[in-house]
């Protein structure tokens, strides 16, 4: 198990200038090192390990050839930032990982100078890498260079091609890393590649290239229509050695692919970059093993993309049950029932569950990649055609498709299922993973669109199997985690309010997960308890459920200010005036930490919602003496 005090080179490393003072064979070292520091660190604390052990060396090359105070570096996705962190200041920090009030598990720019933007989700660093650049060019700033370092899936996004169309057209010298972990690396990397880029890239190359076709145009008669006719013949050679003419047509200069685990072969071609690359922007194309240098990991490297703690001499982790298991396995069951259910997951078989279901129907489940908007869509094109697609996303990624749910499966009012998975608080992933506010935004959602929120294991399969019965769209939020076994009432309405003490003049209102807080909360103490199970339309029937309370206390995992209670307390002012109070999210951004601790910052746990009761029970009482 390393940890800082052992790791010799890395702690040399102070900032990353420090690296220039290495050789070659002790840069090899490092890079060992910064593996064995993060599966240590990993091992303990959960995180992205996969992803960052495979751009180790592709780090350290771009630190050794740019200053990146001046020059920007922008990552997408930010799980492979780790290495970075480690190169810039913080590897005595490292081991606080994901863990409150420790280092982040993605790019943060209050945590460094080297962090030019914070990123989470996926797609972003092309367009946040063009706008910096521009940004910088309109400042009078010549000279610095940004390089956006974009993991292969995260060109699935259709984010990712809109920015590399408009900076194809740019004509500045931006620079694109395209880190491909899925490729083995193949004949076409090596000295032929690299020669062929280099001299591509080089100004030579370039004024030749110019001085060859001027030349040719005066030639009298025959000129231009014979530089044309060499120019078609070298793009035809160009485009047959060389691999995705898409960036070239784009208006990039592609170089690779290269070995992106050779320092020696990755430095030369980015100073070619940075210093001949001047009138157009370059993709430079390189190939990293997923997990390298970490047997389970290379072996198992879908399992280690994110992955908690585990046994780090075996790669072992405890494998338990999760809502996402319980959801798959329902959908399962009734899919062997029913022929016309399909599964759809943007790039997240394994996190939703649906790794088994993609085993047993092939043929109806379908990975459109990192693509929420086109999932969505195409989920509605199916069901206009009599399928019942079901699209299991995080709700943090189920933002990203927010006009789609609207326009093209809500105002059609198309039976579309939504799984959204970890809804709510998600622990160490932090403020840009937070499944909070999907209650807020669904709710605006015209049509009545249904919002369940299970608090058991047998509310979630009973919930999924009601939403297939429906013939209009709605979702099913269940959070990270294991809700707990209990048993349902006979005839069970999903979507009615349970009643799980009977009301009272003060009566908590709880949802989803949070039901197992308040019933805690709630325990000896003279008051109501109703269980939410659909959260969104609230209409009011709910009112008339909770006739003989005055006051009305709400607990959900999404925001307090927009959530369900917020909508409880307006409807309520409408129909009475019934005073309701609302325990959620905050609405500032929840960081990493444990989720009992975000639990506790947000005022939810069960002995932080009895005292809540309480007061609220003792402000009744003086009212009333």
């Amino acid at each position: 198990m390393a940890t800082y005090d052992d790791l010799e080179l890395l702690k040399s490393i102070k900032a990353p200038q420090d690296l220039k003072k290495l050789n070659t064979q002790q840069l090899a070292a490092l890079a060992e090192e910064m593996r064995s520091y993060m599966i240590s660190t990993v091992s303990k604390n959960g995180g992205h390990l996969a992803s960052n052990l495979g751009i180790v060396e592709l780090t350290i090359a771009l630190h050794l050839c740019f200053d990146f105070k001046k020059d920007r570096l922008v990552f997408d996705v930010g799980h492979q930032c780790y290495p970075h962190k480690l190169l810039t200041g913080r590897a005595e920090a490292f081991s606080t990982l994901r863990t409150k009030d420790g280092i982040s598990g993605f790019p943060k720019t209050c945590e460094s100078e080297y962090d030019a933007f914070n990123v989470g989700h996926s797609s972003t660093a092309i367009s946040a890498g063009l706008g910096m650049l521009r940004a910088m060019r309109l400042r009078g700033d010549t000279k610095s260079r940004v390089v956006a370092v974009v993991g292969d899936g995260a060109m699935t996004g259709g984010l990712a091609y809109e920015a590399l169309d408009d900076a194809g057209e740019s004509e500045l010298p931006f620079i694109v890393i395209l880190n491909d972990n899925r490729m083995s690396i193949s004949g076409n990397v090596g000295g032929l590649s690299a020669h062929l880029s280099g001299l591509r890239t080089s100004k030579g190359y370039k004024r030749f290239k110019l001085r060859l076709s001027g030349n040719l145009k005066k030639v009298p008669r025959v000129g231009k229509g014979l530089s044309k006719r060499i120019e078609r013949f070298k793009n035809r050679i160009k485009y047959f050695i060389l691999p995705n003419v898409l960036f070239e047509e784009l208006g990039y200069t592609y170089v690779g692919p290269f070995d992106g685990h050779d320092i020696g072969e990755l430095c030369p071609i980015l100073e070619h970059a940075k210093n001949n690359m001047t009138d157009k922007p370059v993709l430079i194309h390189v190939i990293t093993e997923k997990g390298k240098g970490y047997a389970p990991a290379e072996n198992d490297p879908e399992r280690f993309h994110g992955i908690g703690a585990f046994n780090e001499e075996t790669g072992e982790s405890a494998s338990s049950n999760n809502n996402s298991k319980v959801f798959a396995e329902e959908l399962c069951r009734i899919a062997e029932k029913d022929e016309r259910i399909v599964a759809i997951t943007a790039a997240m078989p394994s996190g939703t569950g649906l790794s088994e279901f993609a085993k047993r129907f092939p043929e109806r489940f379908f990975d459109v990649g990192i693509a929420e908007q086109h999932a969505s869509t195409m989920a509605a094109g199916m069901a206009a055609c009599g399928i019942k697609p079901v699209f299991a996303v995080y709700s943090t990624f189920l933002q990203r498709a927010y006009d789609q749910l609207l326009h093209d499966v809500c105002l059609q009012k198309l039976p579309v299922v939504f799984g959204i998975d970890r809804a709510g608080l998600v622990g160490a992933d932090g403020e840009t993973h937070q499944g909070v506010y999907d209650i807020a935004y669904l709710t605006t959602l015209p049509g009545g669109f249904k919002l369940f929120s299970p608090s058991s294991q047998q509310e979630l399969r009973a919930m999924l199997g009601h939403a297939l019965k429906l013939n209009e769209p709605c979702a099913v939020r269940y959070s990270r985690g294991l809700l707990p076994s209990r048993v349902l009432e006979d005839n069970a309405d999903m979507e009615s309010w349970q009643i799980v003490s009977k009301v009272r003049p003060v009566t908590v209102v709880a949802s989803g997960r949070l039901l197992d807080n308040a019933i805690k909360a709630c325990d000896g103490l003279e008051v109501g308890l109703v269980n939410a199970r659909l959260i969104s339309p609230i209409t009011s029937e709910r009112l008339d459920l909770l006739s003989g309370a005055d006051t009305i206390i709400t607990v959900e995992d999404g925001s307090r200010d927009t959530g369900f209670g917020a909508q409880l307390a307006r409807l309520a002012c409408e129909n009475g005036g019934i005073r309701v109070k609302t325990l959620g999210i905050p609405s500032y951004p929840i960081c990493a930490a444990s989720p009992k601790q975000q639990d506790e910052e947000c005022g939810l746990l069960p002995e932080q919602i009895r005292s809540t009761v309480i007061e609220c029970m003792n402000e009744r009482g003086k009212k009333l003496g």
